[in-house]
């Protein structure tokens, strides 16, 4: 058996990134301006990214649908050293949680091989399935949803009146949310946050069993990022929420009725991920601030090896502000 020598793990680089956005965006939970927000997370994250070894190339960002201050596609990354990556990012995934300091507000990042993500082209939300690694295989997004519903109880070895299903509580959602409680099954409503949904679904010790409905398709392919490590499953469908969005896919050679899986979305198993939170939750616990510093708590996957990590880290600002220009002490 061929045997390679270990390399360096770039997620353990990476929680440092979501950590400083988490560390500068928690200055604004709470205080309704989900701009100014978004604006401390993202400064702080491109500026963390100029430390890293990588060659990066942000091929899923944010900007254009949320109107944010944005790290755009294309934007390049790192110290020109290193390896040639895709870099997916979403500095503060729920704004509007953060601004109204709702749970599950998060930063994240993952990084794949250069050409590995899937691109989204004009297709702004796309509807999606996921699901641990035991349901992988059993779902299928175009069955009926009481049919899934059965079917991941069963893969789990539970009833369906046992199972927890995350949605989004969106208009979209609503014949969905019936036919969830018509089968049987309890439901998370959660107004913001399909990343974090995708995760809470997917991660061995969450306390949802699966993520349903449609979010953002950037959102999707970050979340399969750590889907892929964690062996889970995602099924997606293109879902246009406009006719002119739905004209500019098809325009762009996207056909709506195409199951993607995470395998299409995040096509190597060399990828790395992190996510910090940022207004707390059951998923992960938000920055706590102690007076003369903070409190963060993260997740770090690697896909080579599958190694998942919780990340508890205590950071001392009046040492932290002796080498970072990234205002932590109060918002900017």
């Amino acid at each position: 058996m061929s045997q390679e020598t270990p390399q360096r793990n770039l997620a353990l680089d990476l929680v440092r990134v979501t950590e400083s956005a988490a560390l500068a965006s928690s200055r604004w939970l709470g205080r309704g301006d989900k701009k100014r927000g978004d604006h401390a997370a993202v400064e702080a994250m491109r500026m963390s990214f100029g430390a890293l070894d990588i060659r990066g190339t942000v091929v899923i960002g944010e900007g254009e649908k949320d109107e944010a201050p944005m790290l755009f596609n294309g934007e390049q990354l790192g110290t020109g050293n290193g390896p040639e990556v895709d870099v997916a990012v979403d500095p503060v995934e729920g704004t509007r949680l953060l601004a109204f300091g709702r749970p599950n507000a998060i930063a994240v990042v993952g990084l794949a091989p250069q050409g590995a993500m899937y691109d989204p082209g004009p297709a702004f939300y796309m509807k999606k399935m996921a699901v641990p690694a035991v349901a992988k295989y059993q779902v299928d997004i175009k069955a009926p949803v009481a049919e899934n519903l059965r079917r991941v109880a069963k893969a789990l070895g539970k009833t369906v009146d046992d199972l927890v299903v995350f949605v989004l509580d969106k208009p979209r959602h609503e014949e969905l949310i019936s036919e969830v409680r018509k089968a049987g099954a309890r439901i998370q409503l959660h107004t913001d946050g399909d990343v974090a949904g995708a995760l809470m679904a997917t991660t061995p010790d969450g306390d949802v069993d699966m993520m349903i409905g449609t979010g953002g398709t950037p959102e999707g392919i970050l979340a399969a990022v750590a889907i892929r490590i964690m062996g889970g499953e995602m099924h997606c469908l293109l879902d246009p929420q406009s006719d002119a969005e739905r004209q500019a896919v098809l325009d762009a050679g996207y056909k709506l009725d195409q199951v993607l899986t995470v395998e299409d979305l995040v096509q190597s198993d060399d990828v790395f991920f992190a996510a910090t939170g940022i207004s707390g939750g059951t998923f992960l616990r938000g920055v706590q601030f102690t007076g003369t510093g903070a409190v963060t708590h993260s997740m770090v996957m690697r896909g080579k090896t599958g190694t998942f990590r919780r990340v508890e880290a205590h950071h001392s600002f009046d040492k932290l502000m002796r080498i970072s220009s990234i205002e932590y002490l109060k918002p900017s």
